[in-house]
């Protein structure tokens, strides 16, 4: 069983920055590929940043190109989310994600069917 746990929310003022930490366990984390998703509420689950642990390749959506930077740390199982110049509407729960078969929830060409309990981003103008 795939377990995350995700770590540094916070409340910042717009042009701030936060880094969000998400350690894995469980899992081989061999070709796999690790996400960062992020909900408001009455709305669905949105992928953020998406890294392959194989090369590193990295995905991101185009809300957040260019501000928001994914990165792995294998001997540690951890992905971090390194976010700067936030904006109010960046405020969210940010989710970590681990692929899991019939998830049903897609992002980067992978279907992720692991949660972290999420943590709280909070971004004031």
């Amino acid at each position: 069983q795939v377990q995350l746990v995700e770590s540094g929310g916070g409340s910042v003022q717009a042009g701030g920055s936060l880094r969000l930490s998400c350690v894995a366990s469980g899992s081989s984390y061999t070709g796999v590929c690790m996400a960062w998703f992020r909900q408001t509420p009455g709305k669905e689950r949105e992928g953020v940043a998406a890294i392959w642990t194989t090369d590193h390749t990295t995905y991101y959506a185009d809300s957040v190109k260019d501000r928001f930077t994914i990165s792995l740390d294998n001997a540690e199982n951890t992905v971090y989310l390194q976010m700067n110049s936030l904006k109010p509407e960046d405020t969210a729960m940010y989710y970590c994600a681990h692929p899991g078969p019939g998830g049903g929830t897609w992002f980067a060409g992978a279907d992720f069917g692991y949660w972290g309990q999420g943590t709280q981003v909070t971004v004031s103008s």
